[in-house]
């Protein structure tokens, strides 16, 4: 199924043919960029989408843009922040009943500065990973009453620069902090969390994949990450834009069947090897114990 489609596909190639009435879908991050495009793309192809957006007016003009295109579409946006526990539990006591199908892990943020969370952790980790944590396993028991529960970890290549994921270091400090290693090591842990949510939840038939977008034209993670916003520009000849960017995650949430994705890590809609320490089950396994004391400290 991969060979078919590459790093110049977009969503309207990806989701030909796949129809997905009856399907609930939640997008994070999904009022710019390729979280927009991704929940564009599956709702027109018929799915009940949710963008769970920091925002909440950008997120009600996101969702407003996309019904104008598909006006059938069944779309609606509620706030999430995801640097906030209490955000979280209310975004996910406001869902309405029902299962869910698919979570797509696709809000992400690079700050140029050290920052925190409003529950203490250093802002990069605390929204990519802490905060997808949180909102996953929440939501677990809703996921596995789906007939296909799938968790799509928006991850990125970044997640290979961290040799080893240094505990010691995790989450940085305001005396330790620089945006290439908060970013890498926020990219990381999407593909350790996600290995392990196949792990653990595999047998009760979750299917869990991670995936880089591949580098993009147009994106929000620029306008916070300054050096990294440059780099972006000087690259554009070989970057994608937004809606090829989200050609691999829809690929992964719609169109791959699920024994393919499960445990995997994905680029241009091909299956590719993470990195060495990605696929460590001890890491993986370390990086879930210290999330879940993380919340039980907070009685999350």
């Amino acid at each position: 199924m991969t060979g078919k489609f590459g790093s110049r596909s977009t969503t309207a190639e990806v989701l030909s043919g796949v129809d997905l009435t009856g399907k609930r879908i939640i997008v994070t991050g999904a009022n710019t960029g390729i979280g927009f495009e991704t929940a564009r793309a599956l709702a027109g192809a018929g799915a009940s989408v949710v963008l769970g957006c920091r925002d909440r007016q950008r997120g009600d003009d996101a969702a407003a843009r996309i019904s104008k295109v598909h006006p059938s579409a069944s779309v609606e946006n509620l706030e999430l922040d995801l640097g906030s526990l209490a955000s979280i539990g209310a975004f996910c006591e406001s869902l309405s009943q029902g299962p869910i199908d698919v979570v797509i892990c696709n809000a992400g943020i690079v700050p140029s500065r050290y920052q925190q969370t409003v529950d203490g952790i250093e802002l990069c980790v605390g929204v990519c990973h802490f905060g997808h944590f949180a909102l996953v396993t929440k939501l677990l028991e809703r996921i596995l009453e789906s007939d296909d529960p799938r968790v799509v970890m928006v991850s990125s290549e970044s997640h290979r620069s961290p040799k080893k994921l240094d505990f010691d270091r995790f989450p940085l400090t305001e005396s330790s902090f620089s945006t290439l290693t908060a970013y890498g090591q926020a990219k990381l842990a999407n593909v350790l969390f996600a290995n392990e949510l196949q792990r653990r939840y595999g047998p009760q038939g979750l299917s869990a994949c991670s995936l880089h977008p591949g580098a993009l034209i147009t994106t929000e993670i620029g306008r916070y990450a300054g050096f990294l916003g440059l780099l972006i520009k000087l690259l554009s000849p070989f970057t994608k834009n937004p809606d090829q960017g989200a050609s691999t995650t829809v690929y992964c949430a719609a169109r791959a069947k699920a024994d393919e994705i499960r445990g995997n890590y994905f680029s241009h809609c091909q299956r590719v090897a993470a990195s060495e320490e990605a696929r460590d089950p001890e890491v993986a396994n370390r990086l879930w114990a210290l999330s879940e004391a993380f919340f039980d400290r907070r009685g999350s």
